[in-house]
């Protein structure tokens, strides 16, 4: 048999709970073990360790998945380049993140096109940080009332015959759309993209309640930022928020950086949808890691302050994040009090559900693929491993 690797001396996270005295082994790209170190004889029988890593009594957990990310590390999806990805995907290793989304922004049906494209290529190869899963199309087809940071130019209703040809690009990397149900045409949009295996995410909407639920059943299945640029909840109009926490079926997109969504919020959303309704994600922009200063969220200048993104020319509305998937688990437990199981869970499990990738990615069992981030006691990332390789190590 050939060389195991083991991550060890750490506590193994898992959704039910964390295992104190846990190990991991790898045996190539897979997991062989997970479980507590003195049940792993078997897992370490008939082979030789070729690299053992120190957890130093840090948390071992299942590598985080993104699926709303715009770029990180100076890159953004809109640049349309292999390089730009791969920057993106090694800035988010560095943070946890062991497999993303690229996330476009409203543009030109061309240009997103060509994004397309590239998200294909790249989709399934060695990128040195985080797999590229696929692509979420967040925009074009959004409501102007909430369009956010997205330039208004580009807001139109969906189009069918765009989204045949995004999905001939795309092909097997067209993973998420996110829409505003109440536009024409929006609800043929949901049941062509869900009858194709793309997940439908309410999200720049205006929708009311009623119209929301339409869309659910319809096919719809997730709430793109939750709270963010949507119809809010109020007692006597429910609006887009009231709908998907009320229902089970959607699970729901939350930017838990403690500036998108009060912490109060992160924790209502929490009670009513549990870890299994709830995915973390990031929102980030192409400045993580970069200095303060002016940049391009899609096609709008957009100033970095104090770790804040803002558009330029309208302060008022965030542009983005520069959060990171690390930042948004240690949200949730130092700032919401979520257990740290249910805070990873959100941030992997979840995800991977929503995406139908469960069956090998989002928990360390036997068996699924060997996506590990290696957490302190401060929840800071200290190593990441992807598919059996260290892609950061600090």
């Amino acid at each position: 048999m050939g060389g195991r690797k083991v991550v060890g001396n750490g506590r193994l996270v898992t959704p039910a709970g964390v295992i104190e005295d846990g190990l991991l082994v790898i045996e190539g790209s897979k997991i062989a073990y997970a479980g507590p170190a003195a049940s792993a004889g078997d897992a370490l029988r008939g082979g030789t360790v070729v690299e053992e890593w120190d957890a130093q009594g840090g948390y071992i957990c299942p590598g985080f998945i993104d699926g709303h990310v715009h770029g990180g590390g100076g890159a953004d999806a809109m640049d349309a380049s292999a390089q730009a990805l791969v920057r993106m995907a090694r800035a988010h290793a560095a943070h946890g993140t062991t497999a993303l989304l690229a996330t476009t922004m409203s543009a030109p049906h061309e240009q997103l096109l060509e994004v397309a494209h590239v998200v294909r290529r790249v989709q399934g190869t060695a990128t040195g940080g985080a797999r590229v899963l696929g692509l979420h199309l967040e925009g074009p087809y959004i409501n102007p009332e909430r369009a956010g940071a997205h330039n208004r130019v580009w807001l139109r209703p969906p189009s069918a015959a765009e989204l045949a040809q995004l999905a001939a690009v795309a092909g097997p990397a067209f993973r998420t759309v996110t829409l505003a149900p109440e536009l024409p045409g929006a609800e043929a949009a949901i049941r062509w993209l869900v009858e194709r295996q793309v997940s439908v995410s309410l999200g720049h909407t205006a929708a009311t309640y009623e119209q929301a639920l339409t869309a659910v059943d319809a096919g719809a299945r997730a709430a793109t930022h939750l709270f963010n640029a949507m119809t809010g909840l109020h007692h006597r109009a429910p609006g887009c928020a009231g709908a998907v926490l009320a229902d089970a079926r959607v699970r729901v997109e939350l930017i838990a950086d403690g500036v998108h969504v009060h912490p109060g919020a992160l924790r209502l959303a929490y009670q009513c949808k549990g870890a299994a309704g709830v995915m973390l994600v990031t929102d980030c922009m192409r400045a993580l890691g970069c200095p303060d200063g002016e940049y391009t969220l899609g096609d709008l200048p957009v100033v970095v302050r104090d770790g804040q993104a803002r558009l330029r020319d309208n302060p008022a509305a965030l542009a983005g994040s520069l959060l990171t998937m690390d930042q948004a688990v240690r949200v949730m437990v130092q700032e919401v009090g979520v257990p740290l199981a249910d805070a990873v869970r959100m941030a992997s499990l979840t995800p991977a559900e929503a995406l139908g990738l469960a069956h090998r990615l989002g928990q360390l069992a036997a068996g699924f693929d060997a996506d590990v981030v290696v957490l302190d006691e401060a929840l800071t990332t200290v190593m990441t491993i992807v598919a059996g390789e260290v892609v950061f190590k600090r």
